[in-house]
């Protein structure tokens, strides 16, 4: 199985360009906090290299923008090509699907101040996932080992 899903925000712009057949093929990196702090009380963030095709591309090209959060669902692809005599090797995430994290901005104008509210409700709740993963997952149960059958 190879799936990836991840929420963070844009490094910068989708760029956006089209093959000779006419395709369309967005880029872009998304900077993904990873779950703990480090020793500063920081959270630390990968720098994922992302792609996406045909009308998914022409979307996210038009109506997300550098540091807007986003949530994608994909597959990984590897590959590698030649540089200077030297092979160099290439993972990316290839869009299946995404989620506007965010409010997304109009391609005429910028957020306004309820969007910008918006995104800081969705912040706070993506952040709140970091923190405690299985808060909302229902009541907690009185288990001890002794009661599980494995």
């Amino acid at each position: 199985m190879n799936n990836w899903n991840g929420i963070g925000r844009l490094t910068k712009d989708v760029e956006l360009a089209y093959s000779q057949n006419g395709v369309a093929i967005g880029t872009f990196t998304l900077a993904v906090n990873r779950q703990f702090k480090n020793e500063q009380g920081e959270y630390d963030a990968d720098f994922i290299r992302v792609k996406a095709f045909k009308k998914t591309a022409e979307i996210l090209a038009e109506y997300v923008k550098k540091g807007q959060q986003i949530g994608i669902s994909g597959r990984i692809q590897t590959g590698s090509y030649e540089k200077d005599g030297q092979r160099v090797f290439t993972m990316d995430v290839i869009v299946n699907d995404f989620t506007f994290v965010s409010a997304p901005k109009s391609p005429n104008n910028n957020a306004t101040s309820n969007n910008n509210q918006s995104d800081t409700n969705h912040q706070d709740a993506a952040q709140n996932l970091y923190k405690e993963p299985n808060s909302n997952l229902g009541t907690k149960l009185d288990i001890n080992d002794s009661d599980l059958p494995f």
